[in-house]
């Protein structure tokens, strides 16, 4: 290699470095701000059943941006600076008013519009509209506003103790009900906000928005039946659990249902509930299917 062609070497890499010392930075400064509340969430909040999919939400997120590469390798890059600046400090802001306030799902919700007004910064509109959908999805590693849970609960744990209550009366057993109270043979048993099912419509919520996104955001309607589907087999998942929860106390005692045993409903709960995600998909592609058929046959009849 030549002097010249040295020295050209060493320019056009100190450029790229220079390209690249902003991003880093701009990077670095962004995970060092939200350090004390991903270890805040590790330390509470993720550690308990109801927002332990935080994690996972993020790593879905990621795996959503990896899926997009290639659309980004060839997306055009044109910084928004001025609105990209605006939408980064009004996060920002969201961020140190929520922390000091102990606001965590604004603060952790705050994550959307710091990486959206970074993306802004560095490549414009055109990036930021295929990586619109994996930020956003990020809203649902936020823990659930505590007001709106308790708002929705109790109200959920009555229809389940209601459903449950007709459902195993109607087959035989000596079953009454209280409120949330549930009296089943010589047993007392009462509906905890856990078997409510609001706390797990924000998770299969979030399973049900990512199966959606990835594999059937093509067929607009079918995404659309099994969005609005996503409470209903929450609620049906949850009636099973109870029931479950309810018959092993009959059968076996009251002290049959603490500790592993309630933790293995919540952790069936979540694999019944995706198993009837995935029969309620098959059901609707069959019942597409048969209509787009019956379709073609009156069509084809009538020429």
């Amino acid at each position: 290699m030549t002097y010249s062609e040295a020295l050209t070497a060493t320019k056009s890499f100190a450029s790229r470095s220079r390209g690249l010392l902003w991003p880093a930075l701009l990077f670095a400064s962004i995970v060092a701000a939200y350090v004390p509340t991903f270890l805040t969430l590790a330390q509470g909040p993720w550690q308990t059943e109801q927002e332990g999919h935080g994690p996972l939400i993020i790593a879905a997120a990621a795996w959503l941006v990896w899926q997009s590469r290639d659309k980004l390798r060839t997306a055009t890059v044109s910084p928004s600076p001025v609105l990209g600046w605006l939408v980064l400090l009004g996060g920002l802001a969201i961020l140190v008013l929520s922390r000091n306030q102990d606001i965590w799902f604004l603060e952790v919700a705050s994550e959307i519009p710091v990486l959206a007004g970074c993306v802004l910064l560095l490549a414009g509109w055109n990036v930021l509209r295929i990586l619109a959908f994996p930020i956003g999805f990020l809203i649902f590693s936020a823990p659930a506003p505590g007001w709106m849970i308790d708002a929705a609960t109790i109200p959920l744990k009555v229809l389940i103790s209601d459903l449950v209550t007709n459902g195993l009366y109607a087959a035989g057993y000596p079953i009454a009900q209280n409120g949330v109270v549930v009296q089943i043979g010589p047993y007392q048993l009462l509906v905890q906000d856990a078997c409510s099912g609001m706390n797990s419509i924000f998770a299969l919520s979030a399973i049900g928005v990512f199966y959606v996104y990835a594999f059937r955001w093509h067929e607009k309607i079918r995404a659309l039946i099994l969005l609005s589907l996503i409470i209903p087999i929450t609620i049906t998942a949850n009636f099973l659990r109870v029931v479950s929860l309810v018959l092993i106390a009959y059968y076996g005692g009251v002290e049959m249902i603490e500790g592993v045993i309630h933790d293995l409903t919540g952790i069936a709960l979540f694999i019944v509930a995706v198993g009837l995600m995935f029969l309620c998909d098959g059901l609707i592609s069959v019942v597409g299917r048969a209509m787009r058929r019956k379709l073609s046959d009156r069509t084809g009849s009538v020429t």
